[in-house]
This record gives C-alpha cells, sequence and structure tokens, in this order.
C-alpha cells in the first residue's frame, strides 16, 4: 500500500526554507522522487474510491496540482508551493460534487469535499430544494458519525437570505451558502502512518451520503422529475 514518506515532509520542509529556484533547480531529483511518491499515493487512492464511486479524473498524476505557484496577483512572490494537493472529479453530469486532499507538514494536511464553486443554476436549485424541505439534508448534516469526521459545513455565505427568498425562512441559515465544503484534518503522525491511504478513502468514502442527496436534487427539477 503506497504510503508518504517521511523523506516527502523533509522535502517540504526544506522547500519552505529555501522557496528560491536557484535551491529548487539544484534539489530537482529530490523533487521527482517525492512527487513520484504523491503520484503512487494518488495512484492507489484513486483505485480505492473507484470501488465505491465513479471517477472521471484518470489517473493519480492528473489529480495533482502543480507545485509552481501563480504569482502574478500575489504579493508573496514565492515560486512554489510548499504541499502537495489533487483533486478528483465524480464522473458524468449525474454524480456532482469534488473530492480534494491536501499534504503539508506541520499538522496542516487535510481531506475535502463538496461544491467549491456551483455555478449559478445549480445554486438556485439547491436553494429551492432547501427552501421546499430541508428536512433530509439536516438529517445527513447532523447524522452523528459525519459530524464527528467533518464538523459543521463550511463555505463561504451570505449574510442574510439570497434574493428571492424569505429572510424568515426556517432554514435561513442554509440557504445562505454559496458553497457547500466539508473537510477533516490530519496530524503529520497520522499522515505518515502505513494506514492513511485507507483512512483517507474512508474519508472521501463517508461524504457520500451528502454528495449522493445534492446529485439527485441537481438532477431533477423543483417537482422530482429528472432533467
Amino acid at each position: 500500500m503506497a504510503q508518504i514518506s517521511i523523506s516527502n515532509f523533509n522535502f517540504l520542509q526544506d522547500l519552505q526554507k529555501n522557496n528560491d529556484r536557484d535551491w529548487f533547480t539544484e534539489n530537482k531529483k529530490r523533487y521527482e522522487i517525492e512527487h513520484a511518491n504523491v503520484i503512487s499515493f494518488a495512484d492507489e487512492l484513486l483505485a480505492k474510491m473507484n470501488e465505491h464511486d465513479t471517477i472521471e479524473t484518470p489517473t493519480g498524476k492528473q489529480s495533482l496540482y502543480r507545485i509552481y505557484r501563480d504569482v502574478r496577483f500575489s504579493k508573496d512572490k514565492s515560486p512554489y508551493k510548499t504541499h502537495w494537493s489533487g483533486g478528483f472529479a465524480r464522473a458524468t453530469k449525474a454524480l456532482r460534487g469534488g473530492y480534494y486532499f491536501h499534504i503539508q507538514p506541520g499538522d496542516q494536511s487535510f481531506i475535502g469535499g463538496g461544491f467549491w464553486d456551483p455555478n449559478k443554476e445549480d445554486l438556485l436549485r439547491i436553494r429551492e430544494e432547501i427552501a421546499r424541505d430541508a428536512i433530509e439534508l439536516r438529517a445527513i448534516l447532523n447524522e452523528p458519525s459525519f459530524v464527528t469526521r467533518f464538523g459543521d459545513m463550511s463555505g463561504e455565505q451570505l449574510k442574510t437570505a439570497p434574493k428571492g427568498f424569505d429572510k424568515e425562512h426556517p432554514d435561513v441559515d442554509l440557504l445562505r451558502y454559496k458553497q457547500f465544503i466539508f473537510g477533516r484534518n490530519f496530524s503529520d503522525k497520522e499522515v505518515l502512518h502505513a494506514d492513511f491511504l485507507e483512512v483517507a478513502n474512508n474519508t472521501f468514502k463517508a461524504m457520500r451520503p451528502f454528495f449522493d442527496f445534492m446529485s439527485d436534487v441537481l438532477t431533477t427539477d423543483s417537482n422530482g422529475a429528472p432533467l
């Protein structure tokens, strides 16, 4: 089973201290070795996820984001990220939601998922469903094992009800969300443990009740008829 190596964390820690092109060029071989380590982890994670979901992302390597930072609009001109990260998209329009992993030393690693940037039409359909009946969604969000893993739902929110929705609606707290995100943090010790691949897979798998609910909403109209 693929495992994040201690040398991987050592590389990222050294990169954080020496975040410049000269150091990176001199340590390119280290980068390639640790990049291959993360690819192996992502490949095996993808294979496990396809046992319980259908993932569009074809390979672990293609799930990974580049280590090079886009500094064009940032005050921080450090050229490299000091973490590994990647995302898996669910396949077909019938399966909605996305998975994300972030590996970073200093107890800053996490597994996440949800809807980062739903388009205007999808967001309206979600809100219509919440306004109509939020009982099923609240049952998912309040399920004890779900709460233990992920805590509260996060994501950008409006300060009041969205336009066209009652400010006094009993579910206005859910209507205000513009993003619907869940995450679980992990310590360095947990990430470096031999079972982290299985833990990461099970964490993603635990998001399915929420994803299945959202997929059903976004593939039907307000009367429940397939789109």
